[in-house]
C-alpha cells in the first residue's frame, strides 16, 4: 500500500470535513420535506404498479 495515496485520501476527507456544516432549522425542514415527498412519490408508483399488475394479470 502507498503511504502517499493514503495521506492524500486523509487530506482530501479533512477539507471536506472543514467544508461541511452543519444545517440550520429551515434547511433541515426542507431537506425532510424533500426526502418524505421523494419517499412517497416512490411508494405511491410501486403502490400503483403493483395494483396494475394484480389487476392485469390475475
Amino acid at each position: 500500500m502507498d503511504f502517499s495515496k493514503v495521506k492524500s485520501y486523509i487530506s482530501h476527507c479533512w477539507r471536506v470535513l472543514l467544508v461541511t456544516k452543519k444545517p440550520d432549522k429551515i434547511e433541515y425542514k426542507t431537506i425532510v420535506k424533500a426526502s418524505g415527498l421523494g419517499i412517497a412519490v416512490i411508494g405511491l408508483i410501486g403502490f400503483l404498479l403493483q395494483l396494475f399488475n394484480q389487476i392485469l394479470f390475475s
